[in-house]
């Protein structure tokens, strides 16, 4: 593919996007070719990726066409591909906590309208976490850490800034039972934007803080989505809250987090806004599931998404290739994951080194999951129970789950988002694939045409 000056027309994205879904769909769980101006050979297990030409490409590219397992693995043995299985079907057994996210306010001043916390307060009456409570979850986080590692502290709602002093006291309190046991924290927050404060941003900046602000669009395509509770909208607000934040980034780095529904799908422009705005990064999430069923993305917006990503995409690499810095996160964390193979038989660290906890000292799976049954981990007065957390990591398993089994993409992906799939099943398996079968043809772009611009 050329890449020109100018971004392609949409006819010419959304027929490549086209060209890469028909491209990325599953013929073997063994192997998937990637075509391109230097074919590419992905093979799942271990997540290696080789240069693949002349004759060699054209019976591989056979045997997937065919079906023909056997003869695929005959040619990765031939070929020297053939290695010992890199993940096996043992799933993760009491691994150690390195992180917690504390629903420190499960209550909003906003009204989405479609927050998987159902306006914040999960499902349940509004309320506060106590400063105890929060306290208590930080020593459960840190007292098994060792010396010298690191854990990480999240801080979400609802709006968690409407528990602004728990949050502070709690954060001063992690850094000081981290200094004594010689172990480092890292500190996040997620937030509307509606309650920051110059104040806040010297807070965020002093500790370091990632801080994300969930921004869906500019102007009344973020109203549209994410009104005050009274229908007010909120991005004027947002807007000029967020001068001291973005003005302050050094320890800090703020972050846009935009949840993509059927109504802002014209991510290239709010992506261009955002990174000129002074972003450190801004990433793009499809809406899967609701609480209420609304906004949801269907196959058709899923294929709209693709394009638009694309188009996001190749904006990167025209950047990148002209020496300029483009914070584009879904295209980031790809790469990164390409370049160094990862091979994960979970999506992340839900129910494993990753838990979240509730104002009423529960402990779930993530998160999402908070009052949630089908999440549940224990509590901070028994700490997590061990049936609970390795029936979950059992069944969780990506060899477990179907069809990610047949699927090549299955140790990129990890199986999809625990809590849309437990809730939606696997809707936007073919969007992932696509997706990723595009990040893997720009890396090898990249690399061929800039060598170390990731250094």
């Amino acid at each position: 593919m050329h890449l020109t000056a100018e971004i392609e027309p949409a006819v010419a994205v959304a027929r490549l996007a086209g060209a890469i879904a028909a491209q990325s769909r599953p013929k073997s769980p063994s192997a998937h070719l990637i075509r391109g101006r230097q074919s590419q050979l992905f093979i799942p297990n271990g997540s290696r990726l080789y240069a693949v030409a002349g004759d060699v490409e054209q019976r591989i590219a056979r045997a997937l066409d065919a079906g023909d397992e056997m003869e695929l693995q005959d040619l990765l043995v031939r070929c020297g591909l053939s290695a010992p299985d890199y993940v096996d079907n043992t799933p993760l057994e009491s691994p150690r906590l390195y992180a917690l996210s504390l629903a420190i306010a499960q209550k909003c001043n906003m009204g989405c309208t479609y927050c998987y916390a159902d306006q914040g307060s999960f499902g349940g009456q509004a309320k506060s976490m106590s400063l105890d409570t929060a306290l208590r979850a930080i020593d459960l986080l840190m007292d098994q850490c060792p010396e010298g590692e690191k854990v990480q502290l999240t801080f979400l709602g609802g709006e968690p800034l409407a528990n602004r002093k728990a949050l502070r006291e709690a954060t001063a309190y992690a850094v000081a039972k981290a200094e004594k046991k010689g172990i480092k924290v890292g500190f996040s927050i997620t937030t509307n934007g509606t309650m920051v404060t110059e104040a806040d941003a010297r807070f965020f900046e002093e500790y370091g803080f990632a801080v994300t602000i969930s921004l869906d669009g500019i102007g009344k395509s973020h109203d549209a989505l994410r009104p005050m509770k009274g229908g007010k909208g909120s991005f004027g607000l947002i807007m000029r809250n967020l001068g001291p934040l973005l003005a302050m980034q050094g320890k800090m780095q703020v972050s846009a987090r935009v949840t993509v529904t059927p109504r802002n799908l014209d991510l290239p422009v709010v992506l261009d806004e955002f990174i000129q705005m002074g972003f450190h990064s801004v990433g793009f999430s499809p809406l899967l599931r609701s609480m209420n069923g609304r906004d949801e993305m269907g196959q058709e917006e899923l294929s709209v998404l693709l394009e638009n990503m694309i188009a996001c995409g190749l904006n990167f690499e025209k950047n990148v290739l002209a020496g300029k810095r483009y914070p584009f996160l879904n295209m980031v964390n790809a790469l990164k994951e390409i370049d160094k193979g990862t091979h994960r038989p979970y999506p992340c660290g839900a129910g494993a080194g990753y838990m979240g906890v509730s104002a009423d000292e529960e402990l779930f799976a993530c998160h999402r999951f908070v009052n949630e049954d089908e999440g549940k981990m224990g509590n901070l007065s028994t700490g997590i129970d061990a049936s609970l957390q390795n029936g979950w990591l059992s069944s969780r398993h990506v060899s477990n789950q179907s069809p990610c089994t047949q699927c090549w993409a299955r140790y990129l992906c990890g199986g999809g988002c625990h809590h849309e799939v437990i809730a939606k099943g696997r809707t936007a398996c073919d969007y992932i694939r696509s997706w990723l079968h595009y990040t893997i043809q720009a890396h090898e772009r990249l690399a061929r045409l800039k060598p170390g611009w990731n250094r």
